[in-house]
């Protein structure tokens, strides 16, 4: 596809680069690298199982940027891989994350349904950008919360306090740069079609 047909269509932005399944290959790699890369960015939280790190970044922007279905491949390759020993978790950890668990599957849900919105044109302003970060960030929540409280016993309360109050401020910081990232790329992208 021509980076030209990328605007005449429903699209993401990987959809802008040539070529086809050796890239749609590379692209679902690239994605679940990105997030484990995203992931050794941890800052753990007083009172909290669950550290403060990039990965959540990460998944937004593969699914913003490669769309649903490679979106929702890589963090599913992501955490596959982790789970077989591939050392890419927060702190490069690997193998069955019990606590976290609940979120490393919602990264999945949470990226696929981002790259549905994108492919919508929910990434093109900063103002669609940020209602399709905070849906994201809901689905990794509505998954890792009650997860969490089933693996260590807390009640929704408690789970709320550690596992979703500390990263509100994070999130948002988070929401605010890919409000900015995201329309920008696409500016940059309309602007080498003009030439």
């Amino acid at each position: 596809m021509s980076v030209l047909a990328v605007t005449n269509r429903r699209a993401v932005l990987a959809d802008a680069i040539p070529g086809a399944l050796t890239k749609d290959v590379a692209l679902v790699l690239a994605g679940a690298g990105l997030t484990g890369l995203a992931a050794q960015i941890a800052v753990h939280i007083p009172g909290s199982p669950v550290p403060v790190t990039g990965q959540t970044f990460a998944a937004l922007l593969v699914g913003a940027g490669l769309g649903w279905k490679r979106g929702g491949l890589s963090l599913a390759l992501y955490f596959l891989a982790g789970v077989a020993g591939v050392p890419w978790f927060t702190g490069g950890a690997s193998g069955w994350a019990a606590v976290t668990g609940g979120y490393l599957v919602g990264f999945i849900a949470a990226s696929a349904l981002v790259g549905a919105l994108a492919n919508r044109g929910g990434d093109r302003t900063p103002l669609r950008t940020v209602g399709t970060m905070v849906v994201g960030n809901l689905i990794i929540y509505a998954v890792g919360v009650p997860w969490l409280m089933a693996a260590t016993g807390m009640d929704l309360h408690a789970a709320l306090l550690a596992g979703v109050a500390p990263f509100l401020l994070g999130d948002a910081i988070k929401i605010a740069l890919a409000a900015g990232l995201l329309p920008g790329t696409w500016a940059l992208v309309h602007r080498f079609q003009q030439h």
